[in-house]
C-alpha cells in the first residue's frame, strides 16, 4: 500500500432523517441499516482499508462517539480518532485533520469521505480515488467525485463541469445548490452536471494552503497550535480553540472560492442512504414489493413499504402502501414515504412533547 495515502472518515453526524433508529446517542453510521451484519462505518472503513494503510485512516467524530468508534473499529487506535469538542460544520474539522496528517507526512494525499454511504463496486471506487490521488500528487488541485444523475433529484447539490474538457477528471465550473424540480430536470438535459457526493481528495499541502488563502483567520487559529498536534498537548489546545472556529462548510469555505477544483464522474453505484426512502430503494423487495430489515412480515394488500423491526419480530401489515414502518423498543413510527423529509420536524415535535430521551 502507498504510505502517502490517507483517509478521513466523517462520522460525527446524527442522521436525524433515520429516526427513530438513528438518535443523537447512537447515530445511523453505527447501525447495520441494511441488515447485512456490518454497520455503515465498518463497511466504509473496510472499503478504504483495501488501498489505504490502517494506520493512515483517521476517524473524525464528536467526542460523545469515541467509545462507539473504538468498539466498532478495533483496528483503529485512539490517536487516530480526531474528536470535535464542538459542532462547527465540515471546514474546521477538515483543516484540523489535514494539519495532523501534514505533520505526520508532508507528502500525504487524503480522501475525506462520509462514513454512512453505500458503495458496492469497491474496486471501481478504489480506482476512482487512486486516479484523483495521482492528479493531486502532480498538481495543486482539489478533486471531488461526482455521481451521474439518474433522475432530477432536488435533495442533492450539483457539480457543473466544463463541457469542453475532454479529460477523465474535468474542471469544475461551479457548485450548484439543491435545485427545484424544473432546474434539476434542466441540469439532466444539459448533461454536464453531477450529484455532489461529498467525497473529496487533495494533498495536505494544497488544502492547507487553500485555507491559508481563503480562510486566513481559521488557518491562523489552528496553525498556531501545530506544535501541539499529535502530542499530549493536542487535547488541551483543541478544547480551548476549536469552539472559536467559524461554523462553516468546506463547500462555502474553500470549494466555491478555489479556481482549481476538478471532478471525476464516479464509475461505481452509489447511495447516500440519507433517508428511509433511499434505504428502501437500495434493499431487495419481497414478493409483495416491501423492503424488510430484520422483521418476519405477514402482509395483505400492502406494498412499497419500508419495514424495520427488532430481529425476528413478527410484523403484520394490511392495507398500507408506500409507508415507513419502524419499530424500536419504545418508539413506533408509521409514516408516509412521501413525507420522509418531514421526519426531522416529527422528531422535534416528539422532543417538545415527550423530552429528549426519544431523540
Amino acid at each position: 500500500m502507498n504510505k502517502n495515502y490517507y483517509a478521513v472518515l466523517m462520522a460525527g453526524g446524527v442522521g436525524s432523517r433515520f429516526w427513530p433508529i438513528s438518535t443523537t446517542e447512537y447515530p445511523k453510521q453505527f447501525h447495520d441499516m441494511l441488515g447485512t451484519g456490518t454497520t455503515l462505518i465498518q463497511k466504509t472503513f473496510q472499503r478504504l482499508n483495501k488501498f489505504i494503510p490502517t494506520e493512515n485512516i483517521l476517524i473524525l467524530t464528536n467526542e460523545r462517539y469515541n467509545e462507539l468508534v473504538l468498539e466498532q473499529l478495533p483496528l483503529v487506535k485512539q490517536d487516530r480518532i480526531v474528536l470535535e469538542p464542538a459542532m462547527r460544520n465540515t471546514a474546521p474539522c477538515i483543516l484540523y485533520a489535514a494539519l495532523k496528517i501534514q505533520k505526520m507526512n508532508p507528502n500525504g494525499v487524503m480522501i475525506v469521505a462520509p462514513s454512512d454511504h453505500w458503495i458496492e463496486d469497491e474496486e471501481a471506487f478504489a480506482a476512482n480515488v487512486t486516479a484523483c490521488f495521482e492528479k493531486c500528487e502532480k498538481e495543486d488541485v482539489l478533486c471531488t467525485l461526482g455521481i451521474k444523475p439518474t433522475f432530477p433529484n432536488t435533495g442533492f447539490g450539483y457539480i457543473e463541469f466544463d463541457k469542453s474538457d475532454e479529460n477523465q477528471i474535468k474542471k469544475v465550473s461551479q457548485f450548484r445548490e439543491k435545485p427545484d424540480y424544473e432546474t434539476a430536470k434542466d441540469f439532466l438535459v444539459q448533461g454536464n452536471f453531477l450529484w455532489n457526493a461529498g467525497i473529496f481528495m487533495w494533498s495536505v499541502s494544497t488544502i492547507v494552503n487553500a485555507f491559508k488563502a481563503y480562510q486566513p483567520s481559521q488557518f491562523k487559529l489552528f496553525n498556531d497550535g501545530t506544535s501541539h498536534l499529535n502530542t499530549a498537548g493536542e487535547k488541551g489546545f483543541i478544547a480551548e480553540n476549536y469552539p472559536k472556529a467559524e461554523n462553516i462548510s468546506i463547500d462555502y469555505a474553500i470549494l466555491e472560492k478555489s479556481e482549481a477544483i476538478y471532478v471525476l464522474g464516479a464509475t461505481f453505484d452509489w447511495n447516500d442512504l440519507g433517508t428511509w426512502g433511499s434505504l428502501f430503494d437500495k434493499l431487495d423487495k419481497d414478493d409483495t414489493g416491501n423492503a424488510v430489515v430484520n422483521a418476519k412480515l405477514l402482509s395483505e394488500n400492502a406494498t412499497g413499504n419500508m419495514i424495520r423491526s427488532p430481529k425476528g419480530k413478527i410484523v403484520v401489515v394490511d392495507g398500507l402502501k408506500d409507508y415507513i414502518i419502524v419499530d424500536k423498543e419504545d418508539v413506533l413510527l408509521i409514516y408516509p414515504k412521501a413525507k420522509e423529509q418531514d421526519i426531522k420536524k416529527v422528531l422535534n415535535s416528539v422532543k417538545e412533547k415527550f423530552g429528549d430521551n426519544y431523540a
